[in-house]
């Protein structure tokens, strides 16, 4: 077990922080969890357009997602976490000194396992599951992945945080889909709606380098 946790250790410093000031301010915006409410907003308009005028299904849906956070990231972050006690890296008694911390972010004490990839992927996973969508699917799992990886980046996560956060969002995302199965058969979704979440994954993207360059090069 020393062995593996060294070995975390050392894979998290390989892949933490750049020489670049741009692609700091870029994490720092994608990381941010404001940076996707406009994401959130284009799953639900998809499910209203979907449900329509059917406001139990509409409900039974936001609820669903409400629970997968619920599970996968809010009980990580109340109950594992203090349990736990592992440190961040960025509190790391070891190597705290050589994380490389963008902006003075570090982070809250404990940081197993990772919150933002349990949410992420439980959310992603439980809306693939549900709308069934070859493309849809892939961008959904790349923009979990992509939270992930910022909290690499900003040394906040090992990456044995980020594993068991994806595994334990994808046990919440699976769940909880199955659970709305029994409660309701899902809808079939059109790809034409789905384009919107696509899209607005793509621009928030965008938007996270643009801002960066207004910073860094205004």
């Amino acid at each position: 077990m020393e062995e593996i946790i060294q070995f975390d250790k050392q894979l998290l410093l390989m892949v933490n922080g750049s020489d670049s000031v741009l692609l700091d301010y870029v994490v720092l915006t994608l990381t941010n969890a404001k940076t996707w409410i406009p994401l959130y907003l284009g799953l639900f308009y998809v499910v209203v357009m979907t449900h329509k005028p059917n406001w139990r299904d509409i409900l039974l849906i936001l609820a669903a997602a409400g629970l997968c956070v619920l599970l996968a990231g809010t009980i990580d972050d109340t109950i594992v976490k203090p349990q736990v006690a592992r440190w961040r890296p960025t509190h790391d008694p070891q190597i705290g000194a050589l994380v490389d911390v963008v902006n003075g972010y570090r982070g809250g004490n404990y940081g197993f396992f990772s919150a933002h990839a349990a949410n992420t992927f439980s959310i992603a996973l439980f809306f693939s599951l549900l709308m069934r969508h070859r493309l849809f699917v892939c961008f959904m799992v790349a923009w979990s992945l992509i939270n992930c990886w910022t909290r690499l980046y900003l040394g906040v996560h090992y990456p044995g945080d980020i594993t068991v956060g994806l595994l334990w969002g994808a046990l919440v995302g699976y769940g909880v889909y199955r659970l709305y199965c029994r409660v309701t058969t899902p809808a079939r979704y059109d790809m034409r709606h789905l384009w919107v979440p696509i899209g607005i994954l793509c621009l928030s993207v965008l938007y996270a380098f643009i801002s960066a360059a207004v910073i860094v090069y205004a």
